[in-house]
């Protein structure tokens, strides 16, 4: 499921890729580790992580700068927020969609025997 706020650009939209990389960053703790855990480049997971911070009041992720305890990433109160927000959506319109499929189906047509 893809949400798309106000004008659905690509930076405006949020959707199963830039959730599965908040996911991966809460899981790793590291913006280039959940990339890579998603089979995408370091720079693709930081624009998506960038155009999320951008999209949001607040940023989704909180990054720290390297050193002594190699720096990461988290997600911020806003971020497990958002996470947790889509998550429930999808269950929610899955479940409404599963109803209307369902009611669909009963409309459906029989296969002939001969195609």
């Amino acid at each position: 499921m893809r949400v798309d706020f106000l004008g659905g650009t690509p930076e405006r939209r949020l959707g199963p890729g830039k959730i599965a990389l908040l996911e991966a960053i809460a899981r790793t703790g590291s913006i280039s580790a959940a990339g890579r855990s998603l089979g995408m480049s370091y720079k693709r997971a930081w624009d998506l992580t960038d155009a999320m911070n951008r999209l949001f009041k607040a940023p989704v992720v909180e990054t720290r700068s390297g050193g002594r305890d190699h720096g990461g990433a988290v997600l911020t109160t806003t971020g497990q927020c958002v996470l947790e927000t889509y998550r429930a959506l999808e269950v929610r319109a899955m479940s409404a969609a599963d109803t209307h499929l369902a009611a669909l189906a009963e409309l459906l047509a029989t296969p002939s025997a001969d195609g």
